[in-house]
């Protein structure tokens, strides 16, 4: 009997390839998109706003694949909106990709296609998952430039045995050349950037119509001296340089941000740098984390050599090098070579070198 997949389709290459492949290796492939009510008409670079809906189902057409549209509007303002408003007013910087794969995709979809009889939930994620004698791994994928694990960390590990990433032996311009070879109709597609609910106005215009608090507040110096004034903690985020309006002679950047006291504190580059960050809300996709493995604290950056251990409920990371610009709010995701052994959210920093 042919394995039943639900394919969740953004509109993209990657995911109608994903579904392509599927197809042509014989399972019972159905599409999804999740319709979030965002987008609008005639922007094809954003997943699952109308265009993208439209796009999906045409691949879907094409490879003779039943399409579904399923509304998660709701449900993505109540989990990764809204906390991405209250996250910024709490001078923190939340990271919606992965909630959307935590609440939406990893979450509600994929119990909606247990539910619904499927076997597996497949995505055009760039990860591999492996199945060993003591359970399934979380694995980065072929193409390291395009691995996505790092956003993938929320997946339960029980989850793992009813998830497809048929990407994960493929390198981005192999997916471009079956696409064209297949004569995909979003073969020539633009890959998506930014975040999908954020205008091309930004983040800040976001969260002010959105309701977010915007409290002007003092920018202080490493000694605590006054040094300008800002218009919201929200508008504002660790490393960030422009928009300071401050006199200075040398580079000024920000350091850290204290939600308490309404207040930004800025320094040279080289205050950016820490060694020490604590981490909640801690998924673990192993028996038991090691002690020494590698941290990757965002998506475009390497992942560093690091101790690990247990605070509390919190995990702690001491960084074996200094890393720069770590953020309050964003995930750290830690590795033992190729393998994902979980990550958190980035609550606490401790600056300095030693």
């Amino acid at each position: 009997m042919k394995k039943k997949v639900l394919v969740a389709m953004s509109g993209g290459v990657d995911s109608s390839v994903a579904a392509f492949l599927l197809s042509k290796a014989g399972c019972a492939v159905t599409g999804v998109t999740m319709c979030l009510g965002i987008g609008e008409q005639g922007d094809r670079t954003r997943c699952c706003g109308k265009d993208a809906i439209d796009d999906a189902r045409a691949v879907c057409d094409h490879i003779r694949v039943p399409h579904h549209v399923i509304d998660f509007a709701e449900a993505l303002k109540d989990t990764v909106i809204d906390k991405f408003i209250r996250e910024y007013s709490r001078g923190r910087t939340p990271n919606p990709c992965i909630d959307c794969n935590r609440y939406l995709k990893f979450g509600r979809l994929l119990n909606m296609a247990r539910a619904m009889g499927f076997d597996y939930l497949a995505t055009g994620h760039y990860a591999r998952i492996e199945g060993k004698e003591d359970g399934y791994r979380l694995m980065k994928a072929k193409d390291s430039e395009k691995d996505q694990t790092y956003f993938l960390y929320p997946i339960r590990k029980d989850d793992l045995s009813r998830i497809l990433f048929p990407l994960a032996d493929y390198t981005k311009g192999e997916i471009r050349t079956i696409a064209e070879e297949a004569r995909l109709p979003v073969a020539t597609k633009a890959e998506s950037q930014d975040i999908c609910f954020v205008t091309g106005n930004g983040y800040g215009q976001f969260i002010r119509e959105m309701g977010g608090t915007a409290e002007p507040g003092p920018i202080v110096d490493m000694s605590g001296r006054e040094v300008g004034r800002h218009e919201g903690i929200a508008f504002y985020t660790v490393g960030q340089r422009r928009g300071l309006a401050i006199a200075s002679k040398s580079p000024l950047y920000v350091v850290a941000i204290n939600a308490g006291r309404s207040e930004i504190v800025v320094g040279p580059k080289k205050d950016l740098k820490a060694s020490v960050l604590y981490a909640g809300d801690f998924n673990s996709l192993v028996e038991e984390i090691p002690e020494r493995g590698e941290a990757k604290i965002r998506y475009r950056k390497d992942a560093a050599p690091c101790t690990i251990s247990t605070a509390g409920e919190r995990i702690r990371v001491d960084f074996h090098d200094p890393q720069e610009s770590i953020t309050n709010g964003q995930s750290v995701v830690l590795y033992r070579g190729e393998e994902v052994l979980g990550g958190g959210v980035i609550e606490e920093v401790v600056h300095g070198t030693c």
